[in-house]
């Protein structure tokens, strides 16, 4: 069975490359802008449970002390970022498909095949996803009704005028070690979450292409939106236990900082689990899933419209 991405012209591997880029760049920007306001919802209940009695109370409340753009806060961040997040997610997946596929004598890849391509890809995208997420989170619980009590990038309750504030600050006053915050469970939240997230999709997208004979570019358009819909689902039903406690550390005080509450992923897991029981680390699923559908539909449509079109005109 044909499949356009890797089928394509091998013999000039340095274009497939930049053609994967592009295109996960055009899926990045597509899941950051259909997906933010979800987003910060879910880091707002999962940071600030004392606050909001829900999913709506949280929406209400954000809008009234922020406006409506309150949704939104942080954007920047992820923009910058997310776009290149993708493309390197998305360059290394392809080239793991290719180099299993070559493996394989050209047959498709197996599950196991797909999850760790999708695992490598998460982790090589963690480089720069962790510094990206801890900015925008930080962004996100902060609120405009709320006058800062900490001393500038040192606790949770610091103000920054924007994400290269929020840069300069923390690394100023920590260093990259404090831009990198929360790395350790990012990176077991991008091996694992990642992993489902690709394989899940890849077998849609393949189980398709043998049902009905068609390549992977005459795929519809509303299939890739559920396909990728239903990966988004794979991977928050599995990773989201260790995403809340990404988001606890990422906005917690730093090393050395008076409002620290947790040391380590270990650390956070049982004070989270002892204030708020097991429920207390699924805080915030209702606003993730419900983002997971569009944002998810919009990176893989934007990914795979632009790479046929890239594949058509260059």
């Amino acid at each position: 069975m044909t499949d356009s991405h890797i089928s394509a012209d091998m013999s000039n591997p340095i274009r497939q490359n930049v053609l994967d880029v592009v295109a996960g760049s055009f899926g990045g920007i597509g899941q950051v802008l259909a997906g933010q306001p979800f987003d910060t919802i879910k880091v707002r209940l999962q940071t600030q449970p004392q606050l909001y009695s829900g999913t709506l109370d949280c929406i209400k409340k954000l809008i009234k002390s922020d406006g409506f753009m309150g949704l939104y806060k942080g954007t920047t961040s992820p923009l910058m970022g997310v776009g290149l997040c993708v493309s390197i997610q998305f360059f290394t997946l392809e080239h793991m498909k290719r180099s299993f596929r070559s493996k394989n004598n050209g047959l498709d890849l197996d599950n196991s095949q797909l999850f760790l391509a999708g695992s490598v890809a998460g982790l090589t995208n963690s480089v720069v996803s962790g510094p990206v997420e801890h900015i925008r989170t930080r962004l996100q619980v902060q609120s405009s009704s709320i006058p800062s009590t900490s001393t500038p990038g040192n606790g949770p309750s610091s103000n920054y005028a924007g994400t290269f504030d929020a840069i300069r600050k923390i690394y100023t006053s920590h260093g990259l070690a404090g831009i990198y915050k929360g790395q350790v469970p990012t990176l077991i939240r991008e091996f694992f979450g990642y992993g489902f997230y690709f394989s899940a999709y890849e077998y849609l997208v393949q189980n398709e292409m043998k049902n009905t004979g068609r390549p992977r570019d005459q795929i519809s358009n509303i299939k890739i939106c559920l396909f990728g819909s239903a990966a988004g689902f794979a991977m928050w039903l599995t990773c989201y236990p260790i995403d809340t406690i990404k988001s606890k550390i990422q906005t917690d005080g730093f090393s050395g900082s008076k409002d620290r509450k947790y040391f380590g992923v270990v650390d956070c897991l049982r004070k989270t689990v002892r204030a708020e029981g097991i429920a207390g680390l699924f805080r915030g699923i209702v606003p993730c899933l419900l983002r997971a559908a569009p944002a998810n539909a919009s990176t893989f449509i934007c990914f795979e419209f632009s790479m046929r079109m890239l594949q058509k005109y260059f």
